[in-house]
């Protein structure tokens, strides 16, 4: 996945692009980051939800003809502390795809996708398993008082949503529309 990253996902960027009918490779980047992000944060709040685990993002490769995300084997360790998944999703895999982008994008925007992501799941996970509501949105919440998530948003009642600070760009493309939790609503 390291390799990935550094390519900046030139390849996901453009087909995210194309799929959205926009010629802007910024929009394409933001886009496909937010995808990533969710596809990180989903797995690991359930795990660490329901398990106490983090799983082991060391050996994550992507699939080759789309953002699909694959593990070779279950692997991970006893969860810890919020810093622990905070260092895992941001600083070992969103930001390390983020400085390998070709194209440039807002890092307050990436950030602020990635706090997206993270309400979003946590939210999924309230939905489908209500008793893990509470821990869910406790640890969402100790998550976005983190580092650079810090400020991209807040969590607003009564589900509770998620309100960003940042815009996605999503409204850009074409018949796109400002979504949900955007700061431009």
């Amino acid at each position: 996945m390291k390799s990935d990253y550094g390519r900046g996902f030139a390849d996901l960027v453009e087909a995210t692009a194309a799929r959205y009918g926009t010629r802007e490779l910024r929009i394409g980047a933001s886009i496909a980051q937010l995808g990533h992000a969710a596809r990180l944060w989903s797995p690991l709040l359930g795990t660490v939800l329901t398990h106490a685990v983090v799983p082991d993002l060391t050996r994550l490769d992507r699939a080759d003809d789309g953002p699909n995300l694959r593990l070779p084997a279950p692997a991970g360790w006893r969860y810890e502390s919020p810093d622990q998944l905070y260092d895992l999703v941001v600083r070992h895999h969103l930001e390390p795809l983020a400085a390998g982008l070709r194209v440039k994008v807002a890092p307050g925007l990436l950030y602020g996708n990635a706090a997206s992501a993270l309400a979003e799941a946590g939210r999924a996970i309230a939905a489908i398993r209500p008793d893990l509501a509470e821990p869910a949105a406790d640890l969402v919440a100790d998550l976005l008082a983190r580092g650079h998530l810090a400020g991209k948003g807040a969590l607003i009642s009564p589900e509770p949503a998620f309100r960003r600070t940042t815009c996605c760009l999503y409204y850009r493309v074409p018949d796109g529309s400002k979504c949900d939790d955007c700061a431009l609503r």
